[in-house]
């Protein structure tokens, strides 16, 4: 039933998700260059609800639960697995009060409305892959602007997408590198759910009728413990919230 209706529903989705990217380009813009990172952020945070809710046209729905007083002066790491490109406008939306920032490859700056502009401008790292020193660089940058800033930012810590769901081990590098600049940084992990489903398919049909569901796990101090061992905490707390 689920890829009989991806068939019928899935233009209405891409035509309902490109028309908010397209609107939200001319809109991003003038918000940056005329009024600044404030009105910007609050455009880039309504282009990711409507962007979030699209998911309604293919009837799925979008379950975001955090039973956690995060703070809101002090940077936060957030740790997630990976399973569609559907899982980020989630997590800009349902997190903007803490700044979420992306690490994402430097390729995606350039050609997607709304997409590219938000990444190139929002404050993220635009890394290089085949150029560790940029890449690291970058990552080093986006640490100060935390500290100096009190923003978080989104690590997919498998270093690419799960596409049947089950999750990767994570990587330690990225975070690593954050949890030196950005000592007092909180790790928080956040488990996806049901995301990979949604392009389980391809691009098309996508997947409908499903229940997507993004859940803030309980934060994890730092404690002088190795990164290596932050990471691995993280981790086990998501598999064990998605029953792997």
């Amino acid at each position: 039933m689920s890829k009989l209706l991806g068939y019928i529903l899935t233009p209405i989705f891409y035509l309902t998700f490109g028309l908010f990217l397209c609107i939200f380009h001319p809109v991003q813009w003038i918000c940056y260059r005329v009024f600044g990172y404030s009105a910007h952020k609050s455009s880039v945070d309504i282009l990711n609800f409507f962007l979030t809710y699209s998911q309604l046209t293919l009837l799925n729905s979008v379950s975001f639960k955090n039973g956690h007083q995060l703070p809101k002066d002090r940077p936060i790491i957030f740790v997630a697995n990976h399973q569609s490109m559907y899982d980020i406008p989630s997590l800009i939306w349902f997190l903007r009060k803490h700044h979420p920032k992306f690490i994402s490859k430097i390729e995606l700056t350039k050609g997607i409305p709304s997409i590219s502009f938000n990444l190139k401008y929002g404050g993220g790292a635009n890394i290089d892959r085949k150029d560790s020193k940029q890449s690291i660089g970058e990552i080093i940058k986006l640490g100060r602007r935390m500290n100096e800033k009190n923003w978080s930012t989104v690590i997919f810590a498998e270093g690419t997408r799960a596409k049947d769901g089950k999750m990767k081990p994570f990587q330690v590098g990225g975070i690593a590198t954050l949890l030196k600049i950005v000592p007092n940084a909180l790790l928080v992990p956040v488990a996806i759910e049901k995301s990979w489903r949604v392009v389980r398919f391809g691009s098309y049909p996508l997947g409908a009728l499903l229940a997507l569901k993004w859940t803030v796990l309980s934060p994890i101090e730092r404690e002088n413990k190795p990164a290596e061992e932050l990471v691995l905490q993280a981790e086990n707390a998501i598999k064990q919230q998605i029953g792997q």
